[in-house]
C-alpha cells in the first residue's frame, strides 16, 4: 500500500495540493491576464458549477498538447470538483499562453486511454510525474487512478481512433 511507502516529500506535496489558498493563487494571475508567464505546462479552466452553475475556476498541468487539443489529468480522480463539473455539465473555457476563455468541448479518457497518455507523459517528464503520482498515490491511500480530459475546438471532437493517431506531446 502507498502509504506505507510514501516519502516525506508525497506526503508533504499532497498537503500543498490540498491548501486552497496555495493551489488558487495562479487563478489571479490568469485573470489578470498574466497567465502566460506561468508558462505553457499550466491551463485556467472555467467551469460551471453542478448544481449552482455559476462560474468556478481551476489551474492544472497540461498533460499533452496537439493541434487544436489539450489534454489534462484530475491528480485527485473523479472525486474533484472541477473534473465532476466537467462531467456533469461539460462547459469549459481555457486560458492559456496568451489566449483567454477559450471555449473548448470537453470528453472525459476512459481508463485505458487516460493510462495511456499518462505512460507517454511519465516518459517526456519522469520527475514530475514521479512527485505527482507519489502525492495523488498517498492522497488515494493506494494507487490513484489518475483519469484525463481532453479538450478541443466546439465542434470538433474527435473520436477514439483519431485522438490515438495523434501522440504530439509536450
Amino acid at each position: 500500500m502507498a502509504t506505507a511507502k510514501a516519502r516525506p516529500l508525497d506526503r508533504i506535496i499532497e498537503r500543498l495540493l490540498r491548501t486552497q489558498w496555495l493551489v488558487r493563487a495562479p487563478i489571479a494571475l490568469y485573470r489578470a491576464g498574466l497567465g502566460w508567464a506561468l508558462g505553457p505546462r499550466l491551463v485556467m479552466i472555467e467551469h460551471r458549477g453542478r448544481r449552482s452553475h455559476e462560474p468556478r475556476f481551476v489551474v492544472v498541468e497540461v498533460v499533452e498538447r496537439g493541434p487544436g487539443r489539450l489534454v489534462v489529468a484530475s491528480g485527485f480522480g473523479t472525486s474533484a470538483q472541477w473534473y465532476r463539473n466537467l462531467a456533469a455539465n461539460g462547459v469549459a473555457y481555457l486560458s492559456t499562453g496568451r489566449a483567454r476563455r477559450v471555449r473548448a468541448d470537453v470528453r472525459l479518457l476512459d481508463e485505458r486511454e487516460s493510462a495511456e497518455r499518462l505512460g507517454r507523459y511519465a516518459a517526456a517528464h519522469p520527475t514530475a510525474f514521479a512527485r505527482l503520482k507519489g502525492a495523488m498515490d498517498y492522497a488515494a491511500g493506494g494507487e490513484a487512478k489518475i483519469p484525463l480530459v481532453e479538450f478541443t475546438p466546439p465542434g470538433q471532437a474527435r473520436t477514439r481512433s483519431t485522438s490515438n493517431a495523434d501522440t504530439t506531446s509536450s
